[in-house]
């Protein structure tokens, strides 16, 4: 047994005390979900409940969103540093201010500093997806945001109850500027309420054990959980590990990706993530902040090395973070900060490809990639108010070394959350009926385990108007495939009228799109990356897709390379040779060494892949393609091609990050895939499609 556990206090009273703070989180959940007023509270459990210490660190927390319980502890240093010395028993603060530890404005914090003793002993508090806080659009949520003041009002760290007095003012001010305010005030006095039930169990607590015993259960507890980490981290070997990947973002219509690079140091115990070379920040809804990102890090680090054990400030303690200021991942003002999942999902499959380096068998093939929230709002003439709904279908996991990833499940960053809301809810609260729900096929990417599916969901207006908003990522760089697999399917919204498809002008994000009655919103979620050779599946279980309707005959034969009866078995003797076929074709070319610089970009960053004509032919890659490149790596290198004439006839440019991520030097040979022609800019798509 440990002695600082035995010296200190005894075993069975930590475990008691560190249970017993767990359980009070577990009330203040419940209380919160029956008290709340927003759907997205009580239907889809967008909100989170914590205690933390006065430094800032984690104490407990039960089955919260990582999304929102990582970056607290940031707003909480925030809240000491404009408050601190003014803080007294009865205060209530309140803030959402994404660059000071929020993530998005919708994400209103409730802190309660609590004393005893005359001595600030702890912070209970509540981070609630609010349905709206104003902006430009109902929802708040904007894909065409050039600014933070366009996406809802920004609340610094502020009492809102001084010493036990509610400032009113504030409230009102507060409230003025929200849509649908009589429910933000029901979500504001839930989360007070919730508090103030955690302030009263812990006091019990103290009656019962001593401030003095609780507050060194908890120290004793942060210093296990960071022993525990660190212990995990020695385990693999130091070094630096590198990866890219992008943002979505559009410049003025035109598709312009901006580019998160992470280098990843490993040095004994500690691990520091580095994102310098990341993306300036655009007036564009892909930046956020460095808590947000630090996020993503510390999810997939989590997932991959201790699933199972504890999540709070001690856990965190062996993990720093730099960027660069004023970056994608270290927004500043006043650039927008609405997109605050998406940069922190980007950072976790930067983080996957990092550690796939070290602990390919851990991980797996990219996640979807996007929380893809969808805003719906208007006014409900037959409840005769207002509306504001959010809706956000979960796509797929990427599949693993033992399994196929999971269709249609919420990824691990997003926690409890539910995957989308019931259909009775939603039916009965605002006019839009569910017409139809179901998994998309050939979704998932392929791979020897297969990456899980993304859903369809379609939604028909039943009154006479609304505004529809989306901002999503992943609707036109797909989720990576791992070892070798296949990218999964993108992320697709669009809008069909009178039985016509209308696609959006900026693929997976708009704003205020004005809807009429019987006009049809459908939602398609990102599928999973694939993980390991599709070549290497087991045919009974692509048959077993196919039978279920996951994998389409035809991508089973091309993707997987199986052949399938009239009857829907496999014909072995076809499935060799098939797959003997894709195999000879695939595209292998040499690299050679070339320091020039391959970004290009308005605002954004994209790395381009300088091919002669001829190889373009060759390859079927044409001037703007999106290529991936596999190397000793298990996670792929994506690239936009670039036709010129002055390029090498034999050999493919690589720098040396580039290399250092495929895992390989000048000379070798890496495998090329084409993913897709070059995006039309302002548009994915050339004209309306009929609905099939």
């Amino acid at each position: 047994m440990d002695q600082r556990v035995t010296g200190m206090v005894d075993p069975i009273t930590l475990e008691v005390v560190t249970e017993g703070l767990i359980a009070i989180v577990r009330e203040m959940r419940a209380n919160v979900v029956r008290t709340s007023y927003s759907a997205a509270v009580y239907e889809l459990d967008d909100f989170s409940c914590a205690l933390f210490s006065v430094d800032a660190e984690l104490v407990a927390q039960y089955n919260d969103l990582p999304s929102h319980i990582i970056p607290m502890p940031w707003g909480v240093r925030c809240v000491m540093e404009d408050l601190g010395d003014d803080l007294a028993p009865g205060d209530v603060i309140l803030f959402n201010d994404s660059y000071r530890g929020g993530t998005h404005l919708n994400d209103v914090t409730v802190l309660i500093p609590m004393f005893v003793d005359g001595e600030l002993f702890m912070f209970p508090g509540v981070r609630t997806h609010w349905a709206d806080v104003g902006g430009m659009v109902p929802g708040s949520y904007s894909g065409a945001a050039q600014s933070i003041f366009q996406e809802g009002v920004r609340i610094p760290p502020l009492k809102l109850y001084d010493r036990g007095k509610l400032n009113k003012a504030a409230q009102d001010l507060v409230l003025c500027n929200m849509r649908i305010p009589q429910e933000r005030l029901g979500d504001l006095n839930s989360q007070i309420g919730a508090c103030r039930i955690a302030e009263n169990r812990i006091r019990k607590m103290i009656d019962k054990y001593g401030k003095e015993t609780v507050k060194t259960c908890i120290n004793l507890n942060l210093d296990r959980a960071e022993r525990r980490m660190r212990e995990r981290i020695s385990a693999l070997p130091d070094g630096d590990y590198y990866y890219e990947d992008y943002l979505e973002y559009y410049d003025d219509g035109v598709f312009d990706p901006v580019l998160m690079k992470l280098k990843l140091t490993i040095r004994g115990d500690e691990i520091v993530a580095d994102f310098a070379g990341s993306n300036p920040q655009v007036p564009g809804p892909v930046n956020s902040s460095l808590a947000v990102a630090g996020a993503g890090v510390f999810v997939a680090l989590k997932a991959t090395l201790d699933p199972g054990g504890a999540v709070n400030g001690g856990s965190f303690r062996p993990i720093s973070f730099t960027a660069p200021a004023a970056s994608i991942v270290d927004v500043k003002p006043d650039a927008p900060a609405g997109a605050h999942a998406e940069v922190r999902k980007r950072s976790l499959s930067v983080m996957l490809g990092a550690l796939s380096q070290v602990a390919l068998e851990r991980v797996s093939g990219d996640l979807c990639g996007t929380s893809f929230p969808n805003n719906m709002g208007g006014y409900h003439t037959g409840h005769k108010r207002n509306y504001v709904y959010i809706e956000v279908p979960a796509g797929g996991n990427g599949g693993f070394a033992e399994h196929d990833g999971s269709s249609a499940f919420v990824n691990v960053d997003h926690g409890n959350v539910r995957s989308i809301e019931t259909v009775e809810n939603l039916e009965a609260t605002i006019p839009f009926m569910v017409e139809r729900l179901e998994l998309r096929t050939d979704s998932g990417g392929e791979g020897m385990s297969r990456g899980g599916l993304g859903m369809h969901r379609a939604l028909r207006l039943m009154d006479e108007e609304a505004e529809y908003s989306v901002l999503s990522d992943r609707a036109v760089i797909p989720p990576y495939g791992m070892a070798r697999a296949h990218a999964s399917h993108q992320v697709r919204a669009t809008i069909y009228r009178d039985g016509v498809e209308r696609p959006l002008a900026t693929p997976g994000k708009t704003t205020g799109l004005k809807l009429q009655q019987g006009d049809v919103v459908v939602m398609e979620s990102a599928g999973g990356g694939g993980y390991g050779d599709p070549l290497r599946r087991d045919p009974e279980k692509v048959r077993a897709d196919v039978a279920l309707g996951y994998v389409s005959v035809e991508r089973a034969r091309d993707r997987y390379g199986v052949i399938l009866t009239a009857a829907g078995e496999v014909d072995m003797e076809a499935t060799v040779q098939r797959r003997a076929e894709i195999a000879a074709r695939r595209l292998l070319v040499k690299v050679h060494a070339d320091e020039t610089n391959p970004y290009e970009g308005r605002r954004g960053r994209h790395r381009t892949l300088r091919l002669s004509p001829a190889q373009s032919a060759a390859f079927g890659a044409s001037d703007g393609a999106l290529i991936e490149l596999h190397g000793r790596n298990p996670a792929p290198l994506r690239a936009w091609a670039k036709v010129v004439t002055d390029a090498n006839e034999e050999t493919i440019p690589l720098d040396a990050f580039g290399r250092r991520v495929l895992g390989i030097a000048a000379g070798d040979a890496v495998e090329l895939r084409v993913l897709s022609m070059p995006p039309i800019p302002g548009g994915l798509a050339t004209g309306p499609r009929t609905r099939h």
